[in-house]
């Protein structure tokens, strides 16, 4: 019960457990999978967490992915030092991205582009601060949420190289669309899907525009771009890892190091109760939503803001203020749900980090 802790009566619930021993351990599989920190760019949209960022950072971790403005100056003053906003910008988020290259001259940063819109805005931005950027283009190869298909990439690539303030600095190939559990299905997929990326990339160095960086992929097709030494790999989820993942992905072998804690608060009619509502949990996907640790459940009655209701087997041994403990199946928005953290070491709750990366900017 390697997640289980001496001083639950300390603890509030519902909350949320985390395991730095297992965190830093995570960051070494990434690493062993990348074949070196130089090929690693982890999203922190997973955790948020300065301290985790410093715990990549202490394992030679350099560059991150984000996917906004906060949990980029997060990951700035936490030690990364090449830093992809994943995101376009558009609106007052062009100036907060401009201050944010010039709070912190000593890092690279570089933010997605798909449209010529998008460029026309960064460069008269770029003009006004008297800064140039770095930007990545954002390539759709089958997700189609963001991104330019790589057919039509080629121009606004053109484009860009003549721009003097802005640098292209690579591709951002995001292949979220991407789910099969299977390894070889899983490879077969993101390789079809990626041979129209490497004619794009095989076209602009015929007319030599230099691509430096293709960041790839996220925590699915880790292991499929990890195989192909020219690309950078982008994935989250494992450095915290997840109980969907761990059934999704059964050839990634990372540990769990977030688990949920909460209290049985009431026993209805033969159910059990528990403080593991919609804003502790992510909830955007079906149920199950979390998978109890060393605890059967029958079915899920009903879940709302601030309750879970269950059926489980053995409800009659449960009792009011009985202290449980769960892996979430989507550890992501889970994690954005929450303020704190807390912090276990040794089996005991030490201390608390922030989730800083959750906030939003506002006037």
């Amino acid at each position: 019960m390697w997640y289980k802790i001496s001083n639950e009566a300390e603890v509030f619930t519902p909350s949320v457990l985390l395991y730095p021993d297992r965190i830093k351990e995570n960051i070494r599989r990434m690493i062993a999978i990348a074949g070196h920190v130089s090929r690693l760019r982890p999203h922190v949209k997973t955790h948020k967490m300065a301290e985790v960022v410093q715990l990549q950072v202490q394992q030679g971790i350099a560059k991150f992915k984000c996917a906004t403005l906060t949990e980029m100056e997060m990951t700035a003053a936490s030690g990364g030092t090449d830093i992809l906003l994943a995101y376009p910008v558009f609106g007052p988020a062009i100036r907060k991205y401009f201050s944010l290259v010039k709070k912190y001259p000593q890092v690279k940063f570089s933010v997605l582009v798909d449209n010529k819109k998008s460029v026309a805005e960064l460069t008269e931005e770029a003009q006004h601060q008297k800064q140039k950027t770095a930007v990545f283009i954002d390539i759709d190869n089958g997700m189609h949420r963001t991104g330019i298909e790589p057919e039509r990439a080629f121009e606004l690539a053109f484009v860009i190289s003549e721009n003097p303030w802005l640098e292209l600095a690579g591709l951002h190939i995001y292949d979220g669309h991407i789910h099969e559990a299977d390894f070889k299905t899983r490879r077969e997929h993101c390789e079809n899907d990626f041979m129209a990326v490497e004619k794009l990339v095989q076209n602009l160095k015929n007319t030599r525009i230099e691509i430096n960086e293709l960041a790839c992929g996220g925590t699915f097709t880790f292991p499929v771009h990890a195989k192909n030494k020219n690309r950078t790999l982008c994935p989250g989820t494992p450095v915290l890892w997840d109980a969907g993942y761990k059934k999704s992905i059964p050839d990634l072998d990372f540990l769990p190091a977030a688990v949920i804690a909460g209290r049985v608060i009431s026993k209805p009619h033969g159910k059990v109760c528990f403080d593991l509502g919609h804003k502790t949990l992510a909830s955007e996907m079906p149920h199950p939503r979390l998978e109890f640790l060393h605890l059967q459940i029958s079915s899920i009655e009903n879940h709302s803001e601030e309750h879970l209701v269950v059926s489980a087997p053995e409800a009659e041994k449960l009792h009011p203020g009985d202290f449980v403990y769960a892996l979430p199946v989507h550890i992501c928005p889970t994690i954005a749900l929450q303020e704190e953290v807390y912090v276990v070491e040794n089996g005991k709750v030490t201390g608390t980090w922030k989730v800083v990366g959750r906030k939003r900017i506002l006037n």
